[in-house]
């Protein structure tokens, strides 16, 4: 008959020793979550404006670098671009093309005067894709938009789209106002740009507008601008040609900056303004342009042929700055007048400027 001597004290010892390597575990596993809870603090401590910096002031998007420069995880970078997504702070991916392209692009303003029993008006006008910038402002007009063209002949059919909405609205009361030169867009001083030798052809224009206007919530492969080129254009190319394409033009300074649209109020500019410039000497047009394009607060800058001469679009985090930042230009320009509308409401927002 087999017999079994139960060891009580040697079963007690080992049964201790593994008692203590899941309690060392343990400890080791809290010691890990603690430390990973500092750095998830610390991650969360850097700040809104921290992360829309990076992400609006990028010579091409790298993530990885972005985490890197702001001293936390990619992980971590992806959580935190996810919620401003779902917050709707911010919209989509985009880029910023100099106007000075050749050919150049045409910017235009159109003031309208509406009223709220007309919000066809709003609906039509957003379905125009040359639209890039719509707001409801206080004044003699209710509606200031801008447009961006390609050339001539585009401005030129849009034109027909646009009196035919007019001619449907009460007051069929409307101005365009055409720049005659751009010193400054989206905070970035064109001075400092490159000059363009080169004239774009259709592929190069085709690929600015995908970067520009259907990246989304997703920055596009060059496969899938590929897709998208054979499917809505019917144009073949190779992914290499896109990627080269598109690197010759940041090169050339043709594309300026890689950027997201944001909501402005959500990260503290409360105010936008439309503020019109007259100088007291009309021959210093571009002395005081090259002054005021300095500003922060002005993110555009425009020369446009009335006589207040320059148009700028100023931003400010809180509405009584606004008033120190007329009484500065004031003080340190040769400015005879001023002229301003306040944005009671963007309804296309175009703002990808520079957090200041």
């Amino acid at each position: 008959m087999n017999v079994t001597i139960f060891n009580f004290e040697l079963n007690i010892n080992i049964f201790s020793e593994i008692c203590i390597l899941y309690i060392i575990e343990f400890i080791q596993i809290i010691i890990l979550y603690t430390k990973n809870e500092r750095i998830m603090e610390k991650n969360y401590d850097i700040s809104l404006q921290e992360i829309l910096k990076k992400l609006n002031n990028c010579s091409k998007f790298n993530f990885t670098e972005i985490a890197r420069d702001l001293g936390i995880t990619r992980l971590t970078l992806n959580n935190r671009i996810k919620n401003l997504r779902k917050q709707k702070i911010i919209s989509n991916y985009t880029i910023d093309v100099n106007p000075n392209i050749r050919p150049n692009l045409k910017y235009v303003f159109m003031e309208v005067k509406t009223n709220p029993k007309e919000p066809f008006l709003v609906k039509e006008l957003l379905k125009i894709p040359q639209l890039k910038m719509l707001d409801g402002i206080f004044g003699e007009f209710s509606l200031i938009a801008m447009f961006i063209f390609k050339d001539l002949d585009d401005f030129n059919n849009t034109l027909i789209k646009i009196d035919n909405i007019m001619a449907n609205s009460y007051f069929k009361k409307y101005q365009f106002i055409e720049t005659i030169r751009i010193y400054k867009i989206s905070s970035f001083r064109l001075n400092e740009a490159k000059p363009i030798l080169e004239d774009l052809d259709k592929k190069d224009f085709l690929l600015l507008k995908i970067l520009q206007d259907n990246q989304r919530l997703k920055l596009l492969s060059t496969y899938e601008i590929k897709e998208f080129l054979n499917k809505e254009h019917n144009l073949m190319t190779s992914q290499s040609t896109i990627h080269k394409r598109i690197k010759d033009m940041e090169e050339k300074g043709i594309i300026l900056n890689y950027s997201v649209t944001f909501n402005p109020k959500q990260i503290g500019y409360k105010g936008k303004f439309y503020v019109r410039i007259k100088p007291k000497n009309p021959g210093k047009y571009d002395a005081i342009a090259e002054n005021l394009e300095k500003s922060a607060n002005i993110t555009d800058l425009f020369r446009i042929g009335e006589q207040y001469g320059l148009l700028a679009i100023v931003r400010v985090k809180k509405i009584d700055e606004y008033s120190i930042f007329i009484k500065n230009i004031y003080e340190t320009e040769e400015i005879e007048d001023t002229f301003t509308n306040f944005a009671l409401d963007e309804l296309k927002p175009f703002t990808h400027f520079n957090i200041f």
